[in-house]
């Protein structure tokens, strides 16, 4: 990908990148282990943004 981009689309990828990790410990212990994955969590060769 280009080194300069525009500024849409470098916000988007910042908030994938952000949204992309696992469930804070404290959900986990507040919801006595129900919550454990991220459903919405994405492997970066697996499955690609569209973007």
């Amino acid at each position: 990908m280009a080194r300069n981009k525009p500024l849409g689309r470098k916000l988007r990828l910042a908030a994938a990148g952000k949204s992309n990790r696992a469930p804070p410990i404290w959900v986990t212990a507040k919801t006595d282990r129900r919550v454990l994955t991220n459903p919405a969590r994405r492997f970066w060769r697996r499955t690609k943004l569209k973007v």
